[in-house]
């Protein structure tokens, strides 16, 4: 069978900077992509190189630059783009001209604080959080009370909620109830919830490093743009195999 090299519709969109390519793939099954004036419904359709995309009737067109974003998120933002009633987004802290569309790479909750990346690259997005990557993310957690031997065993070997299973690679102490974790999965809140199963809730959480890049001195609220070398050094943190 002849290899067929054409792009792939929500690969185009993702990299059209519209949505990630998971939420691309959404846009597609509800019937608001068009190709060449007729709507496609489906997310693996190909596209032929003069093809004319729409998204709700507006031209899609390629985007020439990539962006690859750092931010130390302030605590009180939430990371979301879809929620319209949301009063702080911390996508909105980023000002570029002329404004260009970012999804976050993972999300910080509301009451995180830290390092987290913004492209309009679908597909970088989609490498850092896809668990088949295994990016590795580390944060200090400043935790109600301290942490007993057995506890940190729990939370090395894993714990279940709500059907998931909760666990952190590694567990190092860096203060009074403060410990250092590093984690290989984005599941929603995890830290949190891990924590507050064992007895003893986070307190204060701040995302310091992901792969190898780290926060450094950024201040809270300010961001810049990663280096080439930086933009890999997001994915040298896990498994790549």
């Amino acid at each position: 069978m002849e290899n067929d090299n054409r792009e792939r519709l929500v690969k185009f969109l993702s990299s059209a900077g519209i949505a990630s390519r998971r939420a691309a793939g959404d846009l597609v099954k509800s019937g608001r992509i068009a190709v060449n004036g007729t709507i496609i419904t489906e997310p693996g359709f190909r596209l032929n190189p003069n093809d004319r995309v729409s998204c709700d009737g507006t031209p899609v067109l390629p985007t020439e630059k990539k962006y690859y974003i750092m931010l130390n998120k302030p605590r009180g933002y939430v990371c979301t783009n879809a929620d319209p009633h949301a009063e702080r987004k911390a996508v909105d802290l980023i000002r570029l001209t002329p404004p260009v569309r970012l999804f976050s790479a993972g999300r910080l909750d509301k009451d995180s604080e830290g390092l987290i990346l913004f492209s309009n690259d679908g597909d970088y997005v989609a490498k850092l959080t896809h668990p088949r990557y295994e990016v590795r993310k580390v944060y200090l957690v400043r935790l109600r009370r301290e942490l007993t031997p057995a506890e940190i065993e729990m939370m090395l070997h894993g714990i279940r909620d709500n059907g998931e299973l909760l666990r952190v690679l590694e567990v190092s102490r860096c203060g009074d109830a403060t410990y250092q974790l590093t984690l290989n999965e984005g599941r929603n809140r995890e830290i949190r919830r891990l924590t507050a199963r064992i007895g003893s809730p986070t307190r204060r959480l701040k995302r310091l490093r992901i792969g190898e890049l780290s926060l450094g001195k950024l201040p809270p609220g300010s961001w810049r743009e990663l280096t080439p070398e930086e933009v890999a050094a997001t994915l040298a943190g896990g498994n790549q195999s």
